[in-house]
């Protein structure tokens, strides 16, 4: 299409993967769009993945943004940080009092904020908008978690809606609230797959070394579990994982791949915020922690050595393998249920005016942690909306409660074995804890009232209070 002949619907800046990708879904709907990027084989990438389509690529900044109409919607896929605000300096001289400009990479919430405000000043609409779903998802149908400025999403909204994953006839992309929420959704829900994921290796680990299950028989479990409660994308991928070799290979390909997982940051941002908030998540927590384990590998190959290594379960490993399953229901269901626990949080904290069950909503097709689980979340939050938490929800909290005993066999079995199960073991703790009305954190206020003279509240008496703990004189 030329360039010279029409004017484009929307821009990409970033013409990797994911921003081709979200170029030619649009085009695909009909939209007329354009896409810069400064490298010439993404250029000719887009142009023959979008020969015959209304999509036309761009070297020339001033060239692209001319060629767009007004008022311009920009959209940008680049690496979160310094390459941001280097591209947005760049544009600011070429746009116009009105113009909008998207973020739709991984950014840090804070750093959307910023750069709103400072955006404001210039007449220009910002906001951020995460995306999910991988390759597949930006081509075929992602979900998208826009925030920011309500009149500016209006511009999009229409292109949004079209290209986004579709569940039950309902496009997955809503307007989440003011500022940075959409980019603090998206943080969120990297976070919860950051515990996802930890459960399912976590998983992996218990029918390997603690049943002695075969990769073939580990992969048509999963296939299984696929089939009921459990069913998600993420479990879905990994009983794909189990059977997968590579060409002329005898094994799996699972079993060459280096254990040592790398991250983007995200997970580790969400638990820094919800440290910030002091609302715990320690499933996310453990699942952080444990990526940062994985990364000692010289390490732990020396004291597996010196210590010695894991030993298998005692018991039937049919009876063990279900209640496995029971196990990853009720931790996967927690890492959920924090998750939307520090939504509501941070909605309250940064004014966010957060609705949970379009969260819940868009989230059930072309994310990451699209899950059967998330049709209990949306319905327990369409009968309360401003339900605190979901173990309040009296039909998941049944559910979690009754799957807590094979969590607890899971969690006893494999620490009994040696096998590490941090995801679990927060989870159980976590669910513990929240069903304790008396925890001995009594006794920490006393610790810290005698050698800090922190005070400390008394049960029925309004105030705080401070006590000389030792005689004068005592050591």
């Amino acid at each position: 299409m030329s360039a010279t002949s029409t004017q484009y619907r929307l821009g990409m800046i970033g013409l990797g993967t994911m921003g081709r990708n979200l170029l030619l879904n649009l085009a695909d709907h009909g939209f007329a769009v354009a896409g810069y990027d400064t490298a010439a084989t993404k250029l000719e990438l887009l142009a023959q993945e979008g020969a015959g389509k209304p999509v036309a690529g761009f070297g020339s900044l001033p060239d692209f943004v001319a060629s767009l109409q007004q008022p311009r919607a920009i959209m940008l896929l680049v690496p979160a940080g310094r390459v941001v605000d280097s591209v947005i300096e760049e544009l600011r001289p070429l746009l116009a009092p009105g113009d909008l400009i998207i973020d739709g990479g991984n950014s840090h919430f804070t750093d959307t904020e910023r750069r709103a405000t400072a955006l404001s000043a210039q007449g220009l609409h910002f906001f951020g908008m995460g995306v999910s779903g991988g390759e597949a998802g930006a081509r075929f149908g992602p979900s998208l978690m826009p925030g920011g400025d309500r009149q500016a999403y209006e511009v999009v909204r229409p292109l949004l809606e079209a290209i986004a994953a579709r569940v039950d006839g309902e496009p997955c992309v809503a307007y989440l609230g003011p500022g940075a929420a959409g980019h603090f959704v998206k943080m969120v829900h990297n976070g919860i797959e950051y515990g996802l994921m930890q459960l399912i290796a976590e998983t992996y680990a218990v029918l390997q070394h603690g049943l002695g299950l075969s990769n073939q028989a580990i992969g048509s479990l999963f296939g299984q579990w696929n089939e009921g409660r459990l069913q998600s994308f993420l479990l879905e991928i990994t009983r794909d994982i189990f059977a997968f070799r590579a060409p002329g290979a005898d094994g799996l390909l699972l079993d060459a791949i280096k254990d040592e997982a790398r991250a983007k940051g995200t997970g580790k941002w969400t638990s820094q915020v919800a440290m910030d908030l002091e609302l715990p998540i320690p499933v996310i927590d453990a699942a952080v922690s444990a990526r940062d384990t994985s990364k000692y590998k010289a390490l732990r190959e020396q004291l597996a050595e010196l210590i010695g290594g894991n030993a298998a379960f005692a018991g039937e490993a049919a009876a063990l393998a279900a209640q496995v399953e029971q196990a990853l229901y009720f931790a996967a269901a927690l890492s959920y249920a924090q998750g939307m626990h520090l939504l509501s949080k941070a909605s309250q904290a940064y004014g966010y005016e957060l609705q949970p069950a379009s969260i819940a909503k868009l989230w059930r097709g072309g994310c990451i942690i699209r899950a059967a689980f998330l049709a209990d979340i949306l319905q327990a939050y369409q009968q309360e909306p401003a339900l605190p938490h979901l173990l309040l929800d009296p039909a998941i909290r049944q559910h979690v409660t009754q799957a807590a005993a094979g969590a607890r066999a899971v969690v006893g079995a494999a620490v009994a074995a040696g096998i590490p199960v941090p995801a679990y073991a927060a989870a159980l703790s976590y669910f513990d804890a929240l069903r304790t009305e008396r925890l001995p954190s009594n006794l920490i206020q006393a610790q810290r009232d005698y050698f800090g003279a922190h005070t400390y509240e008394l049960i029925g008496r309004e105030g705080v209070f401070h006590t000389e703990w030792q005689a004068p004189g005592q050591a």
